[in-house]
Parts: C-alpha cells; structure tokens; sequence
C-alpha cells in the first residue's frame, strides 16, 4: 500500500477557549505530522476551530520556526492554496537504545527524519562503556545537522525492562549487571547530557517509532514484535500506544510455552538473537560476528535457516495467542536483522499461523513492520519530541 493510499485517521479536536491554547497548538502540529502538509482552512475544517484561532496558532507556531509553508498549490478555482508543513530543522531530538548486546544512538529532527546513527556491539552492557559511547558519539551525530544541538527536544532512552537480570544467558559479570539496578538513568543521563530525559522499555518505544512513522497509519490495532537479543512486543489500540501501569505492556517475550521436555518456558527461549548466537557459538562462530555485518548474514546460512524455522514456528505460537486475546488487525514483525531475514521470518512466521485453528476470530495480517533495526533507538528519540509538541 502506498503511502497515497493509506487510511490516514486524526486526533480529536480542539477548543476555542483560551484555555486550550496549548492543546490547540499540539493539535495543529499533530495534523501537520499526520498529513505532512495541509493549508490553514484544510486545519480549520478538520479541527473545527475557527479560521481566527489557526491564524494565530500558525502564526505562533511559524514564529517559534516550528512550521514552514510549502510550494503553492494552485488550483482551477479560486486563489492559490498555501500548504503548511513542518519545519524539520525547527526541532531534533536525540535516541539511545541500550540493548544486552549492543548500544545505538540516533538524531532525528522534527519529522521524525533520521538525521545519523551510532552504533557499538559488547558482550554485555557496561555503564562506563555506555556514557563513553553518548559521549564520543553525541557531539558527532549533532554535527552533522548544524544548530540541532540547540534545538534538541531532549534525550529519549530505552532499555529491556529489569537489564540486569538474565545473568546467565548473556554470560555477564554479576557486579556489572547489578549496577544498573540501583542506577538513576533517567537523572545520570540528563546530568551528563545536559538534556531533559525520558526512559522507556526498548520494545514498547520500538512500537512508538513504527506507529508514527511506519505502519501505524494503515493500522489503529496492531501488535508488534520485536526480536532482538531477547524478544519484546508493544501494543497500538484505537491509534494509542498501550505503555501500562508500570511502562511494561505487551511483554510478549515471557510468554508461557511447552518447552522440549514436558515442561513449560518462555517464548523468548524459542524467538530470540540470543539463540542464533548460541547456534554460532555451538559451531565455533564468534557471535559478535552477527553485528559486525548487520546488513548480511549470508555467511551464517545454515545456521540462519535453521533459527529462522525454529523462531518463525515459535512466534506463531506468540501469535496465536495475541489473536485470542487481542482484536488487533495486524501484527507486525521486526528485528534487528537484515531485511531479506526479516522477510524470511515474517513468511516463516505466517506459514505456522495458518496452522492454528481460531474459530470465531478474525485472524489479524501476519506482515514486516517498516521501520527496522534501528526501531528502538529512533522510537526514543521521538519520545521527547512527542512529549512537547504533539498530542497522544
């Protein structure tokens, strides 16, 4: 589906009391974004505020270089039309994503545009190493887009829920994994960065930076996988992340399943990087090898195809139980994985799921999701910019 032929839904409107003023601007900003142009009378028929309160919201919102009009439009009745956009360069906003196996730090300006990416592989995450990665790469990454350092919305940073457990799988020193638990990250990045910062769950920000600039304008609900080191998910209903009580929702990779033995584990087991890796270990392959080539993994084929079977079958399972649970239309696949991988295991994935009988359910869309490995750490960086200046 192109992007001409998507089902474009928008927020709620807005007030004419001056008391909404915030909210109204948020709101314009928030058509511009999901629009990506639109002329003042086109924002005022859609938010129902007069054609006097966008003037002045526009006017506002062009004085603070957060919008910028585009290339007249002339039609074959009436005056030229005037479209108004955002204005990339009127905010940027910074994303980190911690992974047990590897850091990513990313600059995106106010479209959600990636501006550049940093990246680093450990064999486990390390506090030290991690601020000497932001702080080696930061200055760099805002370089590259002059005077984005002063317009940085902030810092988003995600990370696994609960990072320093699961000791034994990535093979980590005990003292430099319970570090993290007592740690303010939250506080200890914005001191080091100077920047106001927002944490959330790696796969949940993930899900934010597919539903705003991936498949979220085809989709209102939609479930979303993530296979990274470990496997996490994110939840989108009536066009609204779902982030739960404790920031935790939709933590599809602890999901109960049989395991070989007549017991039950979880299906982060089964669907999961962390078990290619030990795949390549058991055949003498260095499994940091997999992030050296991060765009192909053809030298690893056998090893490759056999996770691909053994995951795609597993987050069926997954899938399957999303589908009894949650009316969704579509659930997506991503991962930090080549792209012919990712459709490998995608289609791996649907094959299983036919499988599954669910009598008097509509079965939801098993597709890719859009935005790719660098999900986690581009969803981040839009944490800050959508805290400010857009409605939920």
């Amino acid at each position: 589906m192109s992007i001409s032929e998507r089902i474009v839904r928008d927020p709620l409107g807005g007030g004419n009391q001056s008391g909404l003023r915030d909210q109204n601007a948020r709101l314009v900003l928030s058509y511009l974004r999901r629009h990506r142009s639109l002329s003042s009378a086109e924002i005022a028929r859609r938010s129902g505020l007069s054609a006097q309160t966008i003037s002045n919201i526009l006017r506002t919102l062009d004085a603070a270089e957060l919008i910028r009009k585009g290339k007249t439009k002339k039609g074959k009745v009436g005056k030229p039309s005037t479209p108004i956009e955002l204005n990339p360069t009127g905010v940027y906003s910074l994303g980190l994503n911690i992974g047990r196996r590897s850091a990513e730090l990313a600059l995106v300006d106010f479209t959600g545009e990636v501006i550049g990416t940093r990246s680093t592989a450990y064999p486990y995450p390390d506090i030290t190493g991690i601020f000497a990665f932001v702080k080696q790469n930061m200055t760099e990454l805002c370089a590259i887009a002059p005077g984005s350092q002063e317009r940085l919305a902030g810092i988003g940073v995600s990370r696994p829920s609960e990072i320093w457990n699961w000791l034994e799988i990535v093979d980590a020193p005990y003292d430099a994994m319970q570090a993290w638990k007592d740690f303010d990250l939250a506080a200890e990045i914005s001191a080091f960065t100077n920047c106001e910062t927002v944490v959330q769950n790696d796969a949940t920000s993930a899900c934010v930076a597919e539903h705003l600039l991936g498949r979220g304008a085809q989709f209102s609900d939609f479930a979303y996988l993530f296979v990274g080191a470990f496997l996490g998910g994110g939840l989108v209903l009536s066009d609204k992340v779902i982030w739960g009580r404790t920031g935790n929702a939709f933590a599809i990779g602890i999901l109960p399943m049989p395991d070989n033995n007549d017991n039950t584990t979880e299906l982060l087991e089964f669907a999961s990087l962390h078990v290619l890796e030990a795949a390549l270990v058991q055949d003498g392959i260095e499994p940091l090898d997999l992030r050296d080539t991060p765009e192909d993994w053809s030298a690893y084929a056998p090893q490759v195809s056999a996770w691909i079977s053994a995951t795609g079958e597993a987050l069926a399972h997954g899938a399957a139980s999303i589908a009894s649970v949650v009316d969704v239309q579509a659930i997506l696949i991503d991962g930090a994985m080549p792209a012919d991988v990712k459709n490998r295991l995608t289609a791996e994935t649907e094959k299983h799921f036919e499988k599954y009988k669910l009598g008097g359910i509509q079965r939801p869309l098993i597709a890719e999701a859009e935005v790719g490995r660098s999900a986690r750490s581009i969803g981040a960086a839009l944490l800050p910019i959508h805290a400010k200046f857009f409605l939920a």
